[in-house]
C-alpha cells in the first residue's frame, strides 16, 4: 500500500466528512448472536437426551 501525501490525506478526510453528511453516520453493529436453532428446540433436545439417559440407567439398575 502506497503512503499518502499530506494533501491526499486531507482530501480523503474532506471526502469522508462530506460522504458521512450525505449518508449519515454508519450504524453500529450489534453484538447479539443469532443462533440457527431456537432456545426452545435446544431445551427440548437436552430434555430428551437427559431423560433418555435417566431411563436407561433405571433400566440397567432395576
Amino acid at each position: 500500500m502506497a503512503l499518502q501525501t499530506p494533501a491526499q490525506r486531507k482530501a480523503n478526510e474532506k471526502f469522508a466528512k462530506r460522504n458521512e453528511r450525505k449518508l449519515g453516520k454508519p450504524k453500529t453493529v450489534s453484538t447479539k448472536k443469532e443462533y440457527p436453532v431456537s432456545k426452545t428446540w435446544i431445551a427440548l433436545f437436552c430434555f430428551l437426551l437427559i431423560g433418555g439417559g435417566v431411563l436407561e440407567l433405571l433400566r440397567i439398575f432395576f
